[in-house]
């Protein structure tokens, strides 16, 4: 399929009338379940030969979004209560051996949280919770370290959040602190 070249950065419409039509049906069907980040790879995948990149493709379903409005079936928030965070920690497969919170960002949501139980054994960590806006107005950093700090007095274990009032998604980790201090 040839095109002509739309400069960079052009409306969103122009590339949504570039898709093919079977894309655009299956771009909508994520949409409506809410599943962004599916979404996103298809329009992607589909306008990257003609150079769309992926915060323009992040663009065209944030489009799509405001297009099908109220049709979209949005996902319920994660819970931050204490019980299901517990239960949530309880069913991981590993040893949780911290609680900790980070910053992270998108084109579409801004700045979110996302809240981890960091393992032992296996080695890692599982995610918990990703708090974009918190339902009674507070910053996202806030309400996440309440139930955070909450969950880490529950399971006996530290709670970190290197930055929980300014968005910094290059603060450091639980892990590398923990090295730093270790030592050589």
């Amino acid at each position: 399929m040839t095109h002509p070249e739309i400069p960079a950065g052009g409306p969103v419409s122009s590339w949504w009338a570039y898709l093919e039509e079977r894309t655009c049906r299956e771009v909508d069907a994520d949409v409506l379940r809410d599943r962004r980040l599916s979404a996103v790879k298809c329009v992607w995948e589909a306008l990257r030969p003609l150079g769309v990149g992926l915060h323009e493709a992040e663009r065209v379903v944030h489009a799509r979004y405001e297009a099908l409005g109220d049709r979209v079936q949005r996902t319920p928030p994660d819970p931050l209560d204490l019980a299901s965070l517990a239960a949530r920690a309880a069913a991981l497969p590993g040893r949780v051996v911290a609680v900790e919170a980070f910053w992270d960002g998108d084109t579409v949501h801004d700045w979110f949280v996302l809240l981890v139980a960091v393992l032992d054994s296996p080695d890692g960590e599982s995610h918990l919770a990703t708090v974009y806006h918190h339902p009674d107005g507070s910053p996202p950093g806030v309400a996440v370290a309440k139930a955070g700090r909450a969950l880490a007095d529950h399971l006996d274990v530290p709670f970190h959040f290197a930055s929980p009032d300014v968005p910094d998604d290059e603060a450091p980790r639980w892990r590398t602190i923990r090295r730093l201090a270790e030592g050589p």
